[in-house]
Order: structure tokens, then C-alpha cells, then sequence
């Protein structure tokens, strides 16, 4: 999941810090979920889909 999000990050010309600021949140929560150091709420997963103008999906096959 954390590379999926640093990938997204990367393609919407964000610095974590960016990210960061976006969700008030600090950098390295960002560094942590994305070097998978850290759990993520589905909830913390839609804001930061919002917040790269994404769209969160969730599928369960």
C-alpha cells in the first residue's frame, strides 16, 4: 500500500511535506505509512485519495 501511495504522491507533483499539509497532518506521517512503518486507517486512506484527487476503491475478490 505505501508504494501505491508514494507512486500517486510522485504522479500529483507532491513532496510528502505537500501531502502533509494538505491532510494537517506532519511529514513523517507520510514517511511512515509510506515506508509501510505504519498501519493506515481506511478512513486516513480516503483523505489522502481526496487529497491527490483521487478516487479510493476497495475490492474484495
Amino acid at each position: 500500500m505505501g508504494a501505491t501511495l508514494r507512486k500517486a504522491r510522485e504522479a500529483a507533483g507532491l513532496s510528502q511535506e505537500e501531502l502533509a499539509t494538505r491532510l494537517s497532518t506532519k511529514k513523517t506521517a507520510i514517511s511512515r505509512i509510506e515506508n509501510h512503518a505504519e498501519d493506515i486507517k481506511l478512513s486516513t486512506l480516503e483523505r489522502v485519495a481526496a487529497a491527490l484527487g483521487k478516487r479510493l476503491l476497495v475490492k474484495i475478490a
